[in-house]
């Protein structure tokens, strides 16, 4: 992997439920039409502190009073190679990979290209580790061509790439949630190609195990 460039942000603990999804078992996989509010990984962080009185009576405890539980934040770590064609965001309760398109598939196909295999086998081989048994696997392009077309290749390509995570997860009871959301959800700026390049992408989203 070439050089790479590390960020570190702290966001709050958002909840990962997807508003309508629905899971199926035994290495199942699927979609249905209802959208989350945003996909895992674009959640909004936290708002700026507001500013406090250290003075005023209301900060006070007041007699038998007690300190609310400590609340531990949920640290993100996000480490993109310097060509973009690999993502990692890691925070104390998921890792999720972001793959460019271009580095599974030709061009609008949904078509794995002679390297896609071992970059997916890979991460199935980390979602063993992790013992992980729920795996999101999201589909994204980007705004160029029709909404309809970018929506049935972000599928297909999600599919795909489930479909080869599948030959490599070990546990039988693994869920899968796969999704295709065509130009929905950029991570980048669509009137750059460079943009587009990042936003063309494929997401594989797990839990990480306690302990790791």
């Amino acid at each position: 992997m070439t050089q790479r460039h590390r960020t570190t942000a702290a966001t709050v603990v958002v909840g990962l439920v997807i508003a309508g999804g629905h899971f199926l078992g035994a290495g199942s996989a699927y979609a249905d039409d209802v959208k989350p509010s945003v996909p895992p990984g674009t959640e909004p962080s936290a708002a700026a502190p507001v500013p406090i009185d250290s003075n005023a009576p209301g900060l006070k405890i007041p007699q038998g009073g007690t300190l609310a539980p400590v609340k531990v934040l949920d640290i993100a770590e996000v480490v993109e190679d310097l060509g973009g064609e690999q993502r990692r965001q890691e925070t104390n309760q998921t890792v999720m990979m972001a793959l460019q398109s271009e580095v599974l598939f030709p061009e609008n196909s949904a078509v794995f290209n002679a390297q896609a295999a071992a970059r997916i086998q890979a991460i199935a081989n980390e979602i063993n580790t992790q013992k992980a048994t729920r795996i999101r696997v999201f589909g994204f392009t980007d705004d160029q061509g029709s909404y309809e077309h970018g929506k049935e290749l972000s599928k297909q390509r999600a599919d795909a790439v489930q479909a080869e995570l599948a030959k490599t997860v070990t546990n039988p009871g693994v869920i899968y949630d796969v999704r295709g959301y065509s130009e929905d959800y950029p991570i980048a700026d669509n009137s750059t190609e460079e943009g587009r390049k990042k936003n063309r992408r494929v997401e594989i989203t797990f839990p990480r195990s306690v302990g790791n």
